[in-house]
């Protein structure tokens, strides 16, 4: 793929590819068409992305095959070695680079405005103040720029607990101003699509769109997934069809919001 025409065609289709699982296919497809509306309204085929607990990756390196530079803030060392090593076999190494550092102090490693796009996916159900977390994601932005935000939706968790049988849990979850739903929940934080795009109005983004994701795959028993060949390609079609419906983004596991930074007016 030449560098020159970097979506000419899309990328080809693999296991590494977001696209190629139903946890992230929605919110893969999505992201690439914002890349592609900010590349134009830019004038820019290659964008500046950055890409906030962005990990070994997963988002990353398509990005990257996508002809952009993409720089990768992670706290682990160990993802960011794991990020090189994939970038290499992509062949995509000289337009990714990681950068150890979190959301938080954000700008003790990369610049303020210098991005067309911002990734914070997976991090604001982690760091102590999710309002901080999106005010220095969008302030890394470039005016005009794209904001991918990923977070952990409360109505996916109490729905699982809740079909798992445990209705306690779920009724905790429900309850809890964090959302969670025992001592032994892994997520220290969940949202609901309002919170979440209360905090990037008061950012200073105007939301395009909010997107459901996992609304199903994460409730439907692998065995038959598995042992049907049509069943994934319809699933994902499902998923598809429902993650932009407001009436799933309650019930979905994650939720996907996207949006530009506001541009400032002049005088």
């Amino acid at each position: 793929m030449s560098d020159h025409h970097p979506r000419t065609t899309s990328p080809r289709s693999d296991s590494s590819r977001p696209r190629a699982s139903l946890r992230t296919a929605v919110v893969w497809d999505v992201l690439q068409d914002a890349l592609d509306r900010r590349a134009k309204s830019a004038g820019s085929e290659a964008l500046d992305v950055l890409d906030t607990g962005g990990g070994s990756g997963n988002f990353a390196v398509p990005v990257a095959q996508l002809g952009h530079r993409v720089t990768v803030v992670d706290p682990s060392p160990n993802a960011l070695f794991a990020l090189e090593r994939r970038a290499a076999e992509a062949g995509v190494a000289d337009r990714v680079r990681g950068v150890q550092g979190d959301v938080s102090g954000l700008f003790d490693v990369v610049e303020r405005d210098g991005y067309d796009a911002v990734l914070c996916h997976g991090v604001l159900e982690y760091v102590e103040e999710p309002a901080e977390g999106v005010r220095n994601a969008v302030g890394a932005l470039r005016s005009g720029g794209v904001l991918s935000l990923l977070a952990a939706g409360l109505g996916g968790a109490v729905i699982a607990r809740a079909l798992a049988g445990h209705f306690k849990e779920a009724r905790q979850a429900l309850d809890d101003p964090a959302g969670r739903w025992g001592e032994g929940d892994p997520v220290p934080r969940r949202f609901t699509a309002e919170q979440l795009t209360e905090l990037l109005v008061g950012a200073g983004v105007d939301v395009g769109a909010v997107h459901g994701v996992r609304v199903f795959a994460d409730l439907v028993p692998g065995v038959l997934v598995d042992t049907e060949p049509s069943a994934q390609r319809e699933l994902l079609k499902l998923e598809a069809a429902a993650a932009e419906l407001p009436a799933f983004h309650a019930v979905a596991t994650q939720l996907h919001v996207l949006g530009e930074k506001r541009v400032a007016e002049e005088g």
